[in-house]
C-alpha cells in the first residue's frame, strides 16, 4: 500500500507539473517574468509619463508650479514609503497577494487621476498610484530572485531591467502623444486595461509564497520616516510660493522644519538602535556602500530634480508640442541601455570609478549646457546635451552597482537593495522640490530685474514702442491708441518668457553644480582586483 501510494502521489505531480503555470514546470519562471515585467513597465512609465503633460495640467487646473510639482513628488514619496516595508507585508500575508494588491493600487489610482476635477484630488490619487508602484518594484524583483536559479538571475533580471529602461525612454513620447492627440487625463487611463490584465495574469500565474520567519514590524521607524519626508517637502515647496508672504521665515515653515528635524532624529537613532529595523541603516557603515549611496543621493537630486525642467521649457518656451518634447528624451534611453553593458564590462577590466568619474562628468557637463539655453536655442543643441547625458547616465550606473555592492555579504544583498531604491526615491522628490521653490524665486527675481533695466522715460525706449505700435497697427489694423497697448504687452510678455527661461538655467546650472559634488565621495571609494582581494 505505501509503494502504490507513493508512486500515485509522483504520478499526480508529474500531471500537475504537465500546465506550464505550475511551479515545477520549466516554463514558469518565465511566465512570473513577463508578468513582472509587464507591472514594472507599467509602474515605472507613471514616473516619467507625467512630466510632458504638466504644462496642460497646470492650464487645466489654473495653479502654479509650486502647486502642481506635488503631481511628481506626491508619487515619489508614496514610493519611497512603500519600498522598504512592502517586504515584511509580502513575507507577512504572501508575496502573490501584495503583489496583487500593489496592482489593484496602483490601477484604482490611475482611475482615480484621470477622473480628477481639481490638483488636490489628483495629488491625492497620485498617492495611490505610488503606493501601488512601491509595492510593485521591490516585491518584482524580490520574486524573480527566488524565481530563478542562480545561473539564470543575471538573465532574468537584465530582462526586469530592460522593462524598466524602456520605460524611461518612451515614457515622455507616449505621454506628449495622448496629450497632443486626446486629453492629459489618458495618460492615466492607459494604466487601467494593462492593470487589470497584469492582476489577471498574477491570479492565474503566479503560486503563493509566505515566509515562515517573519520578523516584527518597525512602527517606530515607519511612522516616524512618514512624518519627516512630507513636512520637510511641504516646508521646501512652500517657502517662496505666491500664498506665503513671509516667505521661510513664516511660523508654520519654521515649525514643519523643527518637527522633520525631530522625526529625522528620531528615525536614524531608533533605526540604529532597534533589533528588526524598516530600514537597515548599519549597513551605510560598509564603506563602499556607504559612500556609493552618497554619490546616488547627488546623483539622484541633480537627475530627478532637473528632468521636469526641459519640458517646461520646450513647451512653455519654445512652443514644442507634448509629443515633440517628449520625444527628445527617446534617444537618451537608447544611449543609457546600450552604455549600460558596456560600462560594466569596462568595469570588470579596469577600476569601476574610472567609468563613474567620466560619466559624472558628462552629467554635469550636459546640465551646464542648458543652463545656457534661450529662446532662439536650436533644436539640435538642446539633443546634444541629452546625448551626452545619455552616455553619462550609462557610464554611472552599472559601476555603482559594482562598488556599492562590492564587500557586501550576500545574505544583506535585498536589505542593501531596499536601501538604494529608497535613497533614489528620496534624493529625487527632495531635488524636485528644491528646483521646484529655486526656480520660482529665481523667475521673479529675473523678472524684477529686467523690469528695472527698462527706463520708460528713454529715447530707446520710446523708439521700441513706437515700432511695436506701428507692426501691431500694420498686421491687425488697430488704431494707434490700441496699437500702443497691445506693443506694451507683447514687451512684458517677452520680458516675462526671458525671465522664465533664466530661471530654468539657474537651476541647471545648480543641477551641474550638485553633480560635480559627486565627484569627492567617487574618488573616496576603495577597489582592489581581485588577485589583490584574495591575496589579502
Amino acid at each position: 500500500m505505501r509503494k502504490v501510494s507513493l508512486s500515485h502521489r509522483i504520478r499526480r505531480k508529474v500531471r500537475n507539473s504537465d500546465s506550464a503555470f505550475h511551479p515545477q514546470h520549466e516554463f514558469y519562471k518565465w511566465f512570473v517574468l513577463g508578468n513582472i515585467m509587464l507591472g514594472t513597465f507599467m509602474a515605472m512609465l507613471d514616473a516619467t509619463i507625467v512630466n510632458v503633460a504638466l504644462p496642460k495640467i497646470m492650464s487645466s487646473f489654473s495653479v502654479n508650479l509650486d502647486k502642481i510639482e506635488w503631481v511628481i513628488t506626491a508619487y515619489m514619496l508614496a514610493m519611497a514609503v512603500m519600498l522598504p516595508t512592502s517586504g515584511w507585508i509580502a513575507d507577512k500575508f504572501g508575496f502573490k497577494r501584495i503583489y496583487f494588491m500593489g496592482l489593484f493600487f496602483f490601477t484604482l489610482g490611475s482611475l482615480l487621476c484621470g477622473l480628477s476635477h481639481d490638483e488636490n484630488t489628483l495629488i491625492m490619487a497620485r498617492i495611490i498610484q505610488g503606493l501601488g508602484a512601491g509595492t510593485i518594484q521591490p516585491l518584482g524583483m524580490a520574486i524573480i530572485t527566488r524565481e530563478f536559479p542562480l545561473r539564470q538571475r543575471g538573465i532574468a533580471l537584465g530582462f526586469w531591467a530592460i522593462a524598466a529602461a524602456a520605460s524611461v525612454s518612451f515614457g515622455p513620447l507616449i505621454g506628449g502623444y495622448l496629450v497632443d492627440n486626446f486629453s492629459w487625463q489618458l495618460i492615466f487611463d492607459v494604466n487601467i486595461p494593462i492593470g487589470v490584465i497584469a492582476m489577471l495574469f498574477t491570479i492565474i500565474i503566479q503560486k503563493e509564497y509566505i515566509n515562515k520567519k517573519i520578523k516584527d514590524f518597525d512602527f517606530i521607524g515607519f511612522i516616524s520616516v512618514v512624518i519627516f519626508l512630507p513636512v520637510l517637502l511641504f516646508a521646501l515647496s512652500k517657502g517662496n510660493a505666491a500664498t506665503n508672504s513671509d516667505g521661510w521665515s513664516a511660523p508654520y515653515i519654521l515649525a514643519c522644519f523643527a518637527i522633520s528635524i525631530i522625526a529625522l532624529t528620531v528615525f536614524i537613532t531608533h533605526e540604529l538602535t532597534t533589533r528588526h529595523p524598516l530600514i537597515e541603516l548599519r549597513l551605510l557603515k560598509d564603506f563602499n556602500f556607504g559612500f556609493c549611496n552618497i554619490v546616488l543621493f547627488i546623483f539622484s537630486m541633480g537627475m530627478f530634480g532637473s528632468t521636469f525642467l526641459l519640458p517646461l521649457y520646450l513647451q512653455n518656451s519654445l512652443d514644442y508640442t507634448a509629443v515633440q518634447a517628449g520625444s527628445v528624451f527617446l534617444p537618451v534611453g537608447i544611449i543609457q541601455g546600450i552604455m549600460s553593458p558596456l560600462s560594466g564590462f569596462t568595469a570588470s577590466k579596469i577600476n569601476p570609478k574610472i567609468p563613474m568619474i567620466i560619466g559624472i562628468f558628462l552629467l554635469a557637463f550636459s546640465f551646464y549646457i542648458n543652463s545656457d539655453l534661450s529662446f532662439l536655442s536650436e533644436h539640435s543643441y538642446i539633443m546634444t546635451s541629452l546625448y551626452i547625458r545619455g552616455f553619462g547616465m550609462g557610464m554611472i550606473f552599472t559601476p555603482l552597482s559594482t562598488l556599492s555592492l562590492y564587500t557586501m555579504p550576500r545574505e544583506k544583498m535585498a536589505q542593501a537593495a531596499a536601501i538604494t531604491n529608497t535613497i533614489r526615491q528620496i534624493a529625487g522628490s527632495i531635488g524636485v522640490a528644491i528646483f521646484t521653490t529655486l526656480l520660482t524665486s529665481r523667475v521673479i527675481y529675473h523678472a524684477q530685474m529686467f523690469g528695472n533695466a527698462i527706463q520708460a522715460g528713454t529715447q530707446e525706449f520710446k523708439n521700441v514702442m513706437t515700432h511695436l505700435a506701428y507692426f501691431m497697427q500694420a498686421q491687425g489694423g488697430s488704431s494707434m491708441a490700441t496699437a500702443m497697448k497691445q506693443g506694451q504687452s507683447i514687451l512684458f510678455s517677452n520680458i516675462n518668457k526671458q525671465a522664465y527661461i533664466q530661471g530654468i538655467d539657474d537651476d541647471f546650472l545648480l543641477a551641474a553644480i550638485i553633480t560635480v559634488l559627486a565627484f569627492i565621495p567617487t574618488v573616496i571609494l576603495r577597489y582592489k582586483k581581485k588577485q589583490e582581494l584574495q591575496s589579502s
